[in-house]
């Protein structure tokens, strides 16, 4: 069996073929970022004009990079949401007509499943059922995973996911976008000491996070900045509370699950700090901590054709209806 795997959900086109002996084949990713960059954020219909620019010339190239024509193909996986829609039905509406001129089945895919799975794409793939913290641009959340469309959410953000907080809090700092990124390099000269922000929602129970108020507390904090180092130390305040977020409620959704296996996929999962905090915290509770490799972090088509794959082995399949959705309850299927 072997998948060509279309992803289109925002800022970047990606393009990845995957077979299900031989493993990924091919991947071919092009950023908006530059794009996007003088704008402070995504533009939604520049995205949707450069993917339907970039989409066919990727799809021709990683199908050479894996030594594919159609008639090799089995089947083809979409990014069906959530996202924006423009950019979606780019995405959707290329994978559709190429499906029904090579008289292929598509599959359209949860964005945030892509993610789900990607860990699965490195060398030591971590078994089912696992405990997956999704921390994106776009969302933050606590999964169990069963299985394939067996998800059941433990808690999410109820405001800012965590990439749009680090995003919004950059643009303050008056760093480029995307933010997180720029923001982890400037904390990385600031004082842990200097500033005290709070940890939101974990002096209660549950596992639901909020970002926003971190947001405003570096915006009142910055009012009272005059120098370069008084920005680095609010950058590093700002990533100190939001990492100990995240392994706080990472932590205590271990504890209550008494998972073995902790994903940690999305944007937000390449930062180092939180990778050594998860790494040390969910360690001491005898659980291991799986990522994807970095190149998977952010999105991309290989994640996309891999839960595609995973779709049409368990027996999915869908009329000729294009569907692209803005949101999608990850839990709904």
């Amino acid at each position: 069996m072997r998948i060509l795997g279309i992803e289109t959900s925002c800022d970047e086109t990606g393009v990845a073929v995957i077979d299900a002996e031989h493993g990924l084949l091919s991947h071919a990713l092009y950023s908006q970022v530059a794009l996007h960059a003088e704008y402070g954020g995504v533009v939604p219909e520049l995205a949707s004009r450069d993917h339907i620019r970039k989409l066919l010339p990727l799809v021709r190239q990683a199908l050479d990079e894996a030594d594919t024509a159609a008639p090799d193909l089995t089947g083809i996986a979409y990014t069906s949401g959530p996202g924006l829609l423009g950019a979606l039905l780019v995405g959707a509406g290329v994978a559709r007509s190429l499906a029904w001129a090579w008289g292929l089945p598509a599959v359209g895919v949860h964005h945030m499943e892509g993610h789900l799975l990607a860990p699965l794409l490195g060398d030591e793939p971590p078994e089912f059922p696992f405990l997956a913290l999704l921390v994106s641009g776009g969302h933050t959340m606590l999964v169990d995973v069963q299985g394939v469309g067996r998800y059941r959410i433990l808690g999410e953000s109820l405001d800012d996911a965590a990439g749009e907080a680090f995003d919004k809090t950059a643009k303050l700092l008056g760093l480029g976008y995307p933010g997180g990124p720029a923001l982890a390099a400037l904390a990385e000269q600031g004082d842990p000491a200097r500033f005290s922000f709070p940890r939101p929602m974990t002096d209660r129970p549950g596992l639901d996070f909020s970002f926003s108020g971190l947001k405003t507390r570096a915006l009142t904090t910055l009012r009272e900045a005059r120098t370069e180092q008084d920005r680095a130390d609010v950058a590093r305040a700002f990533e100190e509370a939001v990492v100990d977020t995240l392994v706080i409620k990472c932590l205590r959704a271990v504890q209550e699950t008494g998972a073995e296996r902790l994903v940690v996929a999305g944007g937000v999962g390449a930062n180092r700090r939180l990778r050594e905090r998860l790494r040390a915290a969910v360690g001491a509770e005898g659980a291991s901590v799986h990522y994807p490799p970095f190149e998977f972090c952010t999105d991309n088509g290989a994640m996309i054709a891999l839960a595609g794959l995973m779709r049409f082995q368990a027996g999915a399949g869908e009329d000729l209806t294009i569907r692209a959705r803005a949101r999608w309850n990850l839990a709904q299927g």
